[in-house]
Parts: structure tokens; C-alpha cells; sequence
């Protein structure tokens, strides 16, 4: 488990992303999560949580202060991330924050984007649906069309949560959101999964099709995952992943 202990993280050089200023909304000793996936490097949900979970001015704050001391020394952040020790979207505050950090990102580093790293569990709820509609890039988890697949990757917390349920929710954007699909082969609960073969390039392409989103990122694993029996996915073959996506009409990044 590598969790991030700081509200504010970084900047750290994201393979996705540019020069990133990262921002955990949950404790920092415990990983909080509506889903539990077998291959996050924040590792399987926790119980346990000691330190509490910042209030919308603490983040401001905190953020405030490090923007700052960045414009100070003349690092301007390329993004200011939400990520972390989880699900960013879980913040009771999360709209107010967002429409904090809009403000400070214009007042101190008007060229950096603004970008959350959401699970697309909660975007159903109102206030998260306003809340990614207004950054810059609204990255959206994908990780299958196939329910059973999606299941054993992402193991969402929530009964409601499946394919078609994903699909409706992510066609509300009306294409203002970024797609973002992990690829991955190994062995889980003693089933095989392999998100890389033709049925399931077939049930994505086809989704996305439906969902229509401006960008689709792919990668695969980079760090040390919970789960073992995993295997990553060369950069060979995301190529040829993309090369199908961008046939569809879609602009694919790799990482």
C-alpha cells in the first residue's frame, strides 16, 4: 500500500498528465473507496483512518499556500490533480472545493488545468455531476464493457453499479469527459481476465461509441499492484489498442 500522507502532494511528473500538483480529499492513512480495485497501488480499502478528513477550507488553504510558494520560485504546474487516497468524489464538499480550486488556479496559474481522477461511481448525485462539468478535464474510470470483467478489476463497493448503469450515466456529459481504461491480463479469484481480447475491444469500442468522450486514455500497470498474478500490457500492444480506437474516431493517448 503507498499511501499519499500530505492534503496537497507533489508536483510530481505524471505520464498522463505533465507536471502535476496533486490534491488527496480523504485521510492520510487510510484508502476510501467506492470501488476496491485489484490493481490500485494505494492498495485494498481500509478500515482503519486516524487522521480526519479536510474540510473544504483546509483545502483551500493548503492549496493557496502551496500555489504560492510554487509562483514564488517560478514552477507553474501543467494540472492541479485530484487523485489520492481514494475516491475524490466522496468529499461531502466536493462542488464547494472544486469552485475554490477554479478560483485559485486562475489567480495564481491561470495555464494550469485542472483535472479529477474519478472512479464515475458517483456521478449520478447532482453536485458531482455540476462539479466535473466545470474543470478542464474530466477523466472517467472505464475499465470494461463486459459486467463480469468490470467486476473483477474495479470490485465496486456499490450493488447498483454495472456496465449499462455506467454507460447512461457517462452519455449525460454529452462528450465533455475523458476516458480512462486500465488493460491488464492475469488470474483473480482463481478466474482468468484479460480485457485485451477481441470480445472485450468490441463491447469498449462499441461503448464508447455510445458515450462519445473527447479523449480516451489507456495504460496499464506502472506500479506494484495488491493483487498478484498480474501482468502488464506492453506499450506494443496499447499501441494497437489505440490504433483500433482511433479507427473508431476517437483521439487516443497512451501512457
Amino acid at each position: 500500500m503507498i499511501l499519499f500522507d500530505q492534503l496537497i502532494f507533489g508536483p510530481i511528473h505524471s505520464r498522463r498528465l505533465g507536471l502535476s500538483l496533486g490534491v488527496n480529499l480523504l485521510p492520510t492513512d487510510a484508502k476510501i473507496c467506492s470501488f476496491d480495485c485489484i490493481y490500485c497501488e494505494c492498495g485494498f480499502n481500509t478500515t482503519m483512518q486516524e487522521s480526519p478528513i479536510p474540510s473544504r477550507l483546509q483545502v483551500r488553504d493548503a492549496l493557496e499556500t502551496k500555489l504560492k510558494e510554487m509562483k514564488a520560485v517560478g514552477q507553474i504546474p501543467d494540472v492541479i490533480t485530484f487523485a489520492g487516497n481514494g475516491e475524490p468524489t466522496l468529499h461531502k464538499d466536493f462542488e464547494g472545493i472544486i469552485d475554490d480550486t477554479m478560483e485559485l488556479r486562475n489567480l495564481y496559474c491561470p495555464t494550469a488545468k485542472v483535472s479529477v481522477l474519478s472512479n464515475s461511481t458517483r456521478i449520478h448525485k447532482p453536485h458531482v455531476f455540476r462539479a466535473l462539468n466545470k474543470v478542464d478535464n474530466n477523466i472517467l474510470k472505464f475499465d470494461s464493457a463486459i459486467d463480469r470483467t468490470m467486476k473483477l478489476m474495479d470490485r465496486p463497493v456499490g450493488n447498483h453499479i454495472n456496465v449499462a448503469w455506467f454507460i447512461d450515466q457517462l452519455k449525460r456529459f454529452d462528450g465533455r469527459l475523458i476516458i480512462q481504461t486500465m488493460f491488464l491480463r492475469g488470474v483473480v479469484e482463481g478466474e482468468t481476465i484479460d480485457n485485451t481480447t477481441d470480445t472485450e475491444l468490441e463491447a469498449w469500442l462499441n461503448a464508447l461509441e455510445e458515450i462519445k468522450p473527447k479523449q480516451v486514455m489507456i495504460y496499464s500497470l506502472d506500479r506494484e499492484a495488491p493483487t498478484q498474478d498480474l501482468q502488464k500490457i506492453s506499450p506494443e500492444e496499447l499501441n494497437v489498442i489505440a490504433e483500433k480506437a482511433r479507427l473508431r474516431g476517437f483521439d487516443v493517448a497512451v501512457a
